[in-house]
């Protein structure tokens, strides 16, 4: 959404995107008393934005792959992080079988 449209229950709604967590938010917006409805309308603002965020991050990474070029953003290796985890997690197993 961009900065010069505001937020509605309609718009954050549709920027949930998935039919469950639209469902979950409308329960809740819903069943929320008066006092708590600035603050529960703010929580899904919050998760629509992000939602909106991230779907936007991945257009711009699928672009930029597709013309060829590095990902934009900064992209951390975590290969050794990963194997390491890995022997960890087969060690445990090995432990937890004796």
């Amino acid at each position: 959404m961009s900065g010069e449209q505001q937020w509605t229950i309609e718009t954050i709604r549709d920027a949930l995107g998935a039919p469950d967590l639209a469902q979950r938010f409308l329960a809740e917006i819903n069943r929320a008393p008066a006092h708590e409805l600035l603050h529960v309308f703010a929580k899904w603002q919050r998760i629509a934005q992000n939602l909106e965020d991230a779907f936007r991050d991945a257009d711009d990474i699928l672009a930029a792959e597709a013309r060829g070029e590095e990902p934009p953003g900064v992209w951390i290796d975590g290969t050794e992080r990963l194997e390491h985890i890995r022997q960890a997690a087969g060690q445990n197993r090995t432990r937890g079988a004796a």
